[in-house]
């Protein structure tokens, strides 16, 4: 048995908001606009290669967890509904796109000038719309029950197959970003061979990768085996790229191949070096012609473009490689993402979300069609599955903090119930209760935040006596007993980040010696406190920018911690020379009010 996870508190609003909002109204059934676009008289007839068949896939995927999870009796109807009435216009041939016959991507392109987007002779999201299709029929399959819908995908796997083989149509031809539109594919047919253990899947799996590598503009693998910055392999365009490492994740995962490992890993590093706000999100924009394109390593400006796409692919990304190693880093970036970049692009009522978010900037939620409003809602949901782990089946490692609970089972114990009482992510202790079927041995593995110096942990008031190292888990080993309680005790203090925005001229001399200079730089302090990314509203009252002096001294004497009860925390900046600059939460800043400024960063006075 999986572990079955309810969260209490902000991650449980957000799946509540999520469930009456955008799950429960975007897609009813087949007269959906979204859905309509797979209706034969209108799939005969749209020549225009656009991306909008994608937000099929991803519904199913995000509401058939959803109606699971919640028993939401409406919702499972309508997931049924629109899966059985893809299925009526699925094709003989396996086709469940939304394009024309012609314009279908079982069809030879000729070759196009390259551009710096690696973009196809003619527009296509055509295996970008399957891929989704081929995870959302999957999706239904395994949450909700009906083989239908996992032969529906097998039948799909089955078309890419032959035309990627047989075919002799090169993927790359297929998608943009020199093929990473469509190499995505590599995800879904790993998935169809998890689903199906047919062996034709990791087939598909291979040569969808093979293809990718070999493309001397991708290079996916070895670029990435190399070490290859995130920026610089393809155009670097953040969404497609992570998603890409996911599927390089899932056929280690698989295979067991120690390189694909490896090459996830390293694109992760890069990721998480130089390509992250404070708030988990990947970001670019800067001094690039996309906003959604990796910058390059070591640009900084407050104002880029974190899209909640690649925010939901990050958050895959870091799922994949923590069930590979267990390691407590790639959580902490899934809970840092959720719980800033991801609940800032949410709105409360869970139909209004944010295409992009800024570290400052204003907030703006999207229109109707944006792909950003179902890749939000998938994000959500897959967060109650990653909130605890099973290893080899005698081990229960929890991942996220929040109020809630988890249900599990555990050899030689049973049924497991462990409840967590906090006010997580706001300051407070966490207080596991673990409620068993029958006492046995079993090791419970904690998350120790990075930042979380002197935590201590307490077993039935006592101390645990196990080794405490921030940045991994904690392993407590014993035989537990029903109503045992662990207490974790995490020290929230105020930490001040700086940042700079810099550019140094570099040349050579006539003598061969290099020369440096200095010519741009804007230095910024920005501030967070556990988990949680800070920031202010437009100062006072109407600046959307600050320049300020920081005081002398160590942070704790400027930097303050606001308990108030009953509410959010608030940090308070003390500058010295004027009232003091109040921050709240991130993701709360504004009341998460269309149109409310966020600024995370202020400039710091240059040196006189």
């Amino acid at each position: 048995m999986m572990p079955r996870t309810r969260f209490d508190g902000l991650l449980g609003d957000a799946l509540a908001a999520n469930l009456r909002g955008r799950l429960s109204h975007f897609i009813v059934d087949e007269t959906s606009p979204a859905i309509v676009l797979f209706s034969p008289e209108r799939r005969a007839t749209n020549e225009e290669g656009d991306w909008y068949g994608e937000h099929a896939g991803k519904w199913l995927v995000a509401a058939s967890r959803a109606a699971a999870r919640s028993g939401d009796a409406a919702l499972r109807t309508n997931v049924i509904r629109v899966a059985d009435y893809l299925l009526s216009v699925q094709e003989p041939d396996g086709y469940l796109g939304t394009y024309a016959p012609a314009r279908r991507f079982m069809h030879p392109r000729p070759p196009r000038p390259v551009t710096w987007d690696g973009a196809p002779s003619v527009r296509t999201w055509d295996i970008w719309t399957h891929a989704y299709l081929v995870l959302g029929l999957i999706e239904v399959h395994r949450q909700l029950g009906g083989d239908r819908y996992l032969d529906a995908a097998r039948r799909i796997g089955d078309l890419c197959l032959r035309t990627l083989g047989d075919g002799g149509i090169d993927i790359t031809d297929l998608g943009n970003h020199f093929g990473m539109s469509a190499t995505v594919l590599l995800d879904p047919a790993v998935e169809l061979h998890v689903a199906t253990g047919d062996a034709r899947y990791l087939d598909l799996a291979r040569l969808v990768l093979a293809q990718a590598d070999a493309n001397p503009h991708l290079a996916l693998l070895r670029q990435a085996l190399a070490g290859a910055d995130a920026a610089f392999i393809g155009t670097g365009k953040a969404y497609q790229l992570a998603w890409n490492m996911v599927g390089v994740a899932k056929l280690h995962r698989v295979t067991d191949d120690p390189a694909l490992l490896n090459a996830a890993r390293n694109v992760w590093a890069s990721i998480r070096e130089h390509h992250l706000t404070l708030g988990g999100g990947p970001w670019g924009g800067v001094a690039h012609r996309s906003r959604e394109v990796f910058n390059a390593p070591g640009a900084f400006s407050p104002e880029a473009y974190i899209e909640t796409c690649s925010t939901l692919a990050w958050i895959q990304l870091n799922r994949e490689l923590l069930a590979a190693t267990g390691e407590a880093c790639f959580a902490e970036e899934i809970e840092r993402s959720a719980y800033n970049d991801l609940l800032a692009a949410q709105a409360p009522d869970g139909e209004g979300w944010c295409y992009y978010v800024f570290p400052n900037g204003r907030r703006v939620h999207t229109t109707y069609w944006r792909c950003c409003k179902s890749s939000g809602a998938m994000a959500i949901e897959e967060l109650p599955a990653l909130a605890t782990s099973v290893r080899d089946g005698a081990t229960l490692d929890v991942n996220l903090y929040g109020p809630g609970e988890t249900v599990v089972v555990l050899e030689g114990v049973g049924l497991v119930t462990l409840r967590q009482d906090t006010a997580w992510p706001y300051p407070d202790d966490v207080r596991l209760h673990v409620a068993l079927e029958r006492e046995g041995r079993f090791a419970l593995r904690l998350r120790i935040p990075s930042w979380a110096d002197g935590a201590v942990l307490l077993v039935n008031g006592e101390a645990a006596g196990v080794a405490i190292t921030p940045g991994e888990y904690a392993s407590i080993e014993r035989v537990w007993r029903d109503g045992d309680q662990v207490t974790a005790v995490f020290p929230f203090v105020p930490v001040a980040h700086r940042a700079s925005n810099r550019n140094v001229q570099e040349s050579r001399a006539p003598d061969g010696s290099e020369v440096r200079q200095e010519v741009l730089r804007f230095d910024y302090v920005g501030f967070t406190c556990g988990p949680l990314v800070y920031a202010t509203e437009r100062i006072d009252g109407f600046k959307t920018a600050e320049t300020v002096r920081l005081p002398e001294g160590p942070s704790k004497l400027w930097l303050k911690l606001d308990l108030e009860e009953g509410g959010a925390p608030a940090l308070s900046f003390y500058p010295g020379y004027r009232p003091p600059l109040r921050f709240t939460p991130y993701f709360a800043a504004g009341g998460r009010r269309d149109g409310a400024w966020r600024l995370t960063w202020l400039q710091v006075a240059a040196a006189d």
